[in-house]
């Protein structure tokens, strides 16, 4: 084509589309209404996306009559409403682009670029599926700058959403359990943290791991662990419900956040829960694990105020409770020594006094009621350190048991104790307590045969306490141990029965010959509503249902003596005939043919009240006074060091740490007084006691003291107070340190 010819044809072109004819066939021009209404027509039927419209006061006015097809409403049902009504955004958004919400984009008349937002008329109807849209849009305005509402255009990314949202949740949570994550509790706590240090709020941090979880693995396999697992998140989330945030942080040990709550009673009751909910048994695969729980506390801002503080401090009363026992709780103090490092040097430690023979065992006198005749010991292991004095069995065992220790330990101890009951009366047996873990060793029973063949004993004056615990492995496993053990010719006994979740099945399948009723029973048999006269009733009755003997350990006084044999208890083991005794003690009575115990103790047992000496603030008016607190119970306290208080007096005492006690003096001699509180103390799960709350640093920092964690010590009245405006009405003396 010439040059000119070319010019001439695009000049007629121009020409009819200025005119309005369309130059080739199908072409839409912007002045041709009704075609471009067509194909807007054809763009909303085809569900691509759809057109939407506000008024002034951003209600729809208009939307596509697709996207109410889309949506499962009709279209007059959406038209009328505000749009913030119809759409919102998530609180847990993965698109950072979506982290305002509508309501704040729609006051702002910001434009409206990719916000996801989830239809929420359909979720609150309860009708299907969540969806979600994709909203584009900008204000409209009138010449004279008068806001007309929004125009705009959406299209659904529920599928690309929810991908998304999958990807997050994997990414937050863990895939055995569905609890929340490491990551996830770490950015969640942080933030929490963050926000509550400005608003003046309290959270508390609970960590836990799982007691013999281990062996649970190692005995019936990583698939059972993981079923384990699963349970126990389970059980946490029915425990914990809405009141905070689970997650599991690896292996076997969980996280709580419990947002708003200090109060250290409730917080111990929770605690409390949870150890005994998660240390019920678990059915896996035809069998029964079992297993138990740890805990440790700490509130912020009380014992941190940062993150990594607060999981260290939740960790250090977590290795503090495990040290205790195991299967208890214990708030953070200031105190704890650090997990790791206190573990390592306390197994350092007791490996040495294995290796050194510096481990003893004294025997606790098992006592005939009929005639107060002893008719055996149970051997108790002892171990004095040189610079921790006499460290707890429950502290040394649970150590021993995690640092692959307890084998040895309980291989020593048969030896000895074998050894030693070889020359007594041949009606006196030995009991010797066996852990799990032992009693999971294959070579057990050969370990026992080696100790009975060395010591000459008789094989029926050797007697093993086992607790439930042993039937935790595999059932085959433990049915083969107990058949070789009863082949040998020991007696098995079955220690703190009902303290857990015992199943007669285990008395069933288990050739025991005794049962032994715990302690706990006993301390609270004779106090009023207290189920525990009947339950040792009941235990007692089941055993000679089923031709075993019965002993009922921890009597102290002489109305718990009286009460369990008039309940048929015919075996007694407690204070109230003897403590644990050492093997000298022991031989200088079989000397004088002295064995029989007559029993000796209170004629009433009472809760006990712990004595102590410990300095505290004593605040009365605008004055505070330093007094020693040398008694103290859950509702009371003695206290010395001032004179002339009157009865009817109200004080407030600084126990130290933020904790203030309000009380009432009821009874007052020379320098002395008993108070009574006017809130009772909460135990915090170590045998101490605690007020339920204590004097936030906040309220401290708003007096003049520096906002953070509280320090040890007390805190002086003038530091919350400023100075006296009068005069001290009390006179305070020097207390020394002697009783």
């Amino acid at each position: 084509m010439e040059l000119s010819s070319f010019f001439r044809s695009r000049q007629s072109a121009a020409t009819q589309q200025e005119s309005g004819v369309s130059a080739a066939a199908g072409v839409i021009t912007a002045a041709d209404s009704a075609a471009r209404l067509g194909v807007l027509d054809d763009f909303e039927q085809a569900g691509i996306g759809w057109i939407w419209a506000t008024d002034s006061d951003n209600r729809l006015i208009y939307i596509s009559d697709s996207a109410g097809q889309k949506l499962g409403r009709p279209v007059l049902e959406l038209l009328g409403h505000p749009l913030i009504e119809l759409f919102a955004t998530d609180a847990d958004n993965p698109d950072e682009r979506s982290d305002r919400p509508l309501k704040f984009q729609l006051s702002a008349r910001n434009k409206l670029n990719d916000l996801i937002m989830r239809f929420a008329a359909t979720e609150e109807a309860g009708q299907g599926r969540r969806v979600w849209w994709s909203f584009y849009g900008h204000p409209k305005f009138d010449k004279s700058g008068k806001f007309l509402g929004y125009r705009g255009s959406a299209r659904d990314v529920t599928v690309e959403y929810e991908r998304k949202l999958e990807d997050s949740r994997l990414a937050e949570y863990d895939s055995l359990t569905g609890l929340a994550n490491r990551h996830r509790m770490t950015r969640r706590l942080e933030g929490i943290l963050a926000a509550y240090k400005g608003a003046k709020r309290s959270c508390a941090v609970m960590m836990l791991d799982l007691d013999r979880f281990k062996h649970v693995n190692d005995s019936m396999g990583h698939p059972a662990g993981d079923e384990l697992l699963r349970q126990v998140a389970e059980r946490l989330r029915n425990i914990i419900g809405d009141r905070g945030e689970i997650g599991r942080l690896g292996g076997d040990e969980f996280q709580v956040i419990l947002p708003d709550l200090d109060d250290r009673g409730k917080l111990g009751e929770l605690a409390g829960k949870v150890i005994q909910i998660v240390s019920q048994p678990y059915p896996i695969d035809g069998k029964r694990a079992i297993i138990g729980t740890s805990v440790g506390v700490a509130v912020a801002p009380y014992d941190a105020l940062e993150k990594d503080e607060m999981v260290r401090a939740s960790d250090l009363a977590l290795y503090a409770a495990k040290k205790g026992g195991r299967g208890q709780f214990r708030f953070y103090s200031a105190d704890l020594k650090d997990e790791e490092q206190e573990r390592q040097l306390l197994l350092d430690d007791l490996r040495e006094a294995l290796a050194e023979d510096k481990l003893e065992l004294h025997y606790q006198p098992v006592v005939r009621t009929a005639d107060n005749v002893v008719v055996g010991f149970e051997a108790l292991m002892r171990w004095e350190h040189e610079e921790r004095g006499f460290v707890s069995p429950a502290v040394f065992i649970p150590a021993a048991e995690e640092g692959n220790l307890i084998n040895q330990l309980g291989e020593w101890a048969l030896k000895i104790a074998c050894r030693a009951a070889v020359n007594w009366p041949k009606t006196v047996r030995v009991a010797v307590n066996v852990s799990a873990v032992q009693f999971a060793n294959p070579a057990f029973p050969d370990i026992v045969t080696q100790a009975l063949a060395a010591s000459g004993l008789e094989p029926n004056r050797l007697e093993l306490e086992l607790t439930e615990s042993v039937f935790m492995g595999d059932s085959e496993t433990v049915d083969e141990t107990f058949k070789a053990l009863k082949l040998l010719g020991v007696r098995l006994a079955l220690d703190d029965f009902g303290t857990g979740y015992s199943s007669l099945s285990y008395l069933r399948s288990a050739p025991f010959d005794k049962i032994k009723v715990d302690k706990s029973f006993v301390d609270s048999c004779t106090q009023k509503d207290h189920n525990s006269a009947k339950i040792i009733t009941a235990i007692i009755s089941l055993s000679e249902a089923l031709s075993m003997e019965t002993t009922v350990e921890g009597v102290e006084a002489f109305d718990q003596l009286k009460l369990v044999i008039s309940k048929g208890a015919k075996f007694v083991q407690g204070w109230i005939y003897s403590k644990a005794l050492r093997l000298t003690e022991i031989e200088e009575k079989i000397a004088n043919k002295d064995f029989k115990i007559e029993p000796e103790g209170p004629e009433i047992h009472r809760p006990e009240r712990r004595s102590v000496f410990r300095r505290i603030g004593v605040i009365h008016d605008d004055h505070r006074y330093e007094a020693v607190m040398r008694d103290l119970s859950k509702t009371g306290a003695k206290i010395e060091g001032l004179i002339g208080v009157p009865e009817g007096t109200g004080l407030v005492l600084d126990l130290g740490g933020g904790q203030l006690a309000v009380c009432m003096v009821t009874r007052t001699q020379d320098a002395q007084i008993a108070v009574e509180f006017e809130t009772p103390l909460v135990s915090d799960g170590a045998g101490g006691l605690v007020t339920r709350h204590r004097v936030s640093p906040y309220a401290l920092a708003a007096a003049g003291m520096p906002l953070a964690t509280l320090p040890q010590g007390n805190y002086p009245l003038q530091q919350i107070a400023g100075p006296p405006r009068s005069k001290p009405q009390f006179m305070q003396v020097t207390v020394s340190g002697m009783a």
